[in-house]
């Protein structure tokens, strides 16, 4: 659009030039122009709106709808059928903890408190001071000789490749700033991962990319030289993604630039489809092996695994054969199938895989029930925009969160929905470098440490106000539904029987 612009700056300037000589009209167009290309050049020229740099004047009719809200916005959420992922509500609260702007609102709560599904936490009488610097985990068992101070709120998964070079240094800054991890995705460890020095989670997928044969298999030594990386924390083996279990990773050839081929060692400008499932170990035994020989090549770092859960019976099979052999992933990270992705086809991205908070009981009762629940960090991912969600997932069980799509609203993505065909227009997902240079590293990547540190405060006094010291005390108890018009049941009651 950049182009486009200048293109039209100069026909216009060129057009008005002949006609002075021709018509003394002409020139008074020119006066006409000149504040639209004025507007232009500035909007070029800022770096805090990536829509307005890439769409110079025209990116404007876009915070003009925003401006207008909630009367034009609601209207579009409320008749939005295309599965735009957060509302409004949701929207405004990354954004303005992003920017550190005023979030309270006024006229109580924005909520019907009798619909049912309505969710909530009470409050004591006695509240108590929660400090945000307690707000973190130690990852890492017995075996584990480099564990890890690891955040309640941390970067989910999202490879280099899907999101463009920009969005990568801006979550890892953000990372960097806020102390908190940024989990790499099953794209590997590109060079912008490690630039600005942010803590990592390495995943490794099935496609093994940064640890990969030109066959496609795992490469130990590769594995151990990526491992060895001051800024590796932690690794982390994704068996399935909530978006689309037990189908492998999709990146659009559209996305397969020269660099992106080189990181991955795959063919430029093709597909890139991991396969469905991991050539290392084909069952639990294998696994736990293979977890096992990780961690001995890293240098004792922390390895767990990534699942979407699926076949109940095959959880419950892993977690009886770690107890049989001691031997224990150092953390279990629990993805739901609303969870999001660039691409997936329909059917797996809406029928497939257990949603998340029916999984994360799931999990942490089965670890209770064969009573290995203190050897095993659970983190749990979700749409997670606010506190409340993080408190929520804290109640059910988990003990840290990942999130992924409100830390690409704290970038600046306005959910155009754009992400798999290479044209985002925040430049957020895509590898379009016309698109890409009007998202500003140094403004983003304090966004989203912004947000971070906004919502874990919110965190603190939320925890506080419930008359908790520690967040470790949360039970389900403590987190309340409404079930119909007249009844309303704690997490504890609705999930009593799950497992």
């Amino acid at each position: 659009m950049r182009k486009e612009f200048y293109t039209a700056l100069v026909v216009v300037l060129v057009a008005n030039v002949l006609f002075y000589f021709y018509w003394m009209p002409g020139l008074l167009s020119l006066f006409f122009f000149v504040p639209f290309f004025a507007l232009g050049i500035r909007d070029i020229r800022q770096t805090r709106h990536a829509i307005k740099s890439n769409f110079p004047v025209f990116g404007h009719f876009r915070y003009l709808l925003e401006s207008i809200r909630p009367e034009i916005n609601q209207y579009f959420i409320e008749s939005n059928t295309d599965g735009r992922p957060f509302n409004r509500e949701q929207r405004s609260v990354v954004y303005q903890r992003a920017k550190k702007v005023l979030d309270t609102v006024p006229f109580g709560t924005q909520h019907d408190v009798y619909k049912q599904g309505y969710e909530f936490v009470t409050h004591s009488m006695y509240p108590k001071h929660v400090d945000e610097k307690d707000l973190r985990i130690t990852v890492g068992g017995e075996k584990c000789k480099q564990p890890y101070s690891l955040s309640l709120l941390n970067i989910s998964a999202m490879s280099f490749g899907s999101l463009s070079t920009n969005a990568i240094l801006s979550l890892n800054g953000g990372a960097k700033d806020g102390g908190f991890a940024h989990n790499t995705g099953e794209g590997g460890i590109s060079p912008y991962h490690l630039e600005l020095g942010g803590d990592l989670i390495w995943q490794i997928g099935t496609g093994y990319f940064g640890c990969r044969t030109h066959e496609g298999t795992f490469d130990p030594q590769l594995f151990k030289t990526n491992a060895s990386r001051p800024q590796v924390k932690m690794i982390e083996i994704k068996l399935s993604q909530g978006a689309k279990p037990g189908h492998g990773g999709i990146l659009s050839g559209k996305k397969v630039t020269p660099e992106i081929a080189q990181i991955r060692n795959v063919p430029m400008g093709k597909d890139v489809i991991s396969p469905p499932g991991h050539s290392a170990f084909s069952d639990a035994a294998e696994m736990l092996k293979f977890i096992e020989t990780l961690r001995e090549l890293s240098g004792g770092k922390p390895v767990g695994i990534k699942l979407c859960l699926g076949h109940r019976r095959e959880f419950e099979e892993l977690v009886s054969l770690m107890v049989e052999k001691n031997s224990y992933p150092d953390f279990i990270a629990v993805d739901g199938a609303e969870g999001g992705t660039g691409a997936a086809p329909l059917e797996f991205t809406n029928y497939m895989g257990m949603p998340g908070i029916d999984a994360l009981v799931i999990v942490v009762d089965t670890l209770k029930k064969f009573g290995v629940r203190e050897k095993v960090k659970v983190l749990a991912t979700g749409k997670i925009t606010t506190a409340f969600d993080i408190v929520k997932l804290l109640c059910i069980g988990a003990d840290a969160t990942y999130a992924a799509r409100s830390m690409l609203l704290a970038l600046g993505c306005i959910q155009a929905l754009r992400c798999n065909n290479n044209k985002c227009p925040t430049g957020v997902a895509t590898q379009d470098p016309n698109l890409v240079k009007g998202l500003h590293v140094p403004t983003k990547r304090e966004r989203v440490k912004n947000f971070h540190a906004e919502t874990l405060g919110t965190v603190a006094h939320i925890i506080g106000a419930m008359g908790v010291s520690k967040f470790q005390d949360l039970t389900r108890a403590d987190l309340y539904k409404r079930v119909d018009d007249n009844h309303i049941k704690t997490y504890q009651e609705i999930y009593a029987s799950m497992v």
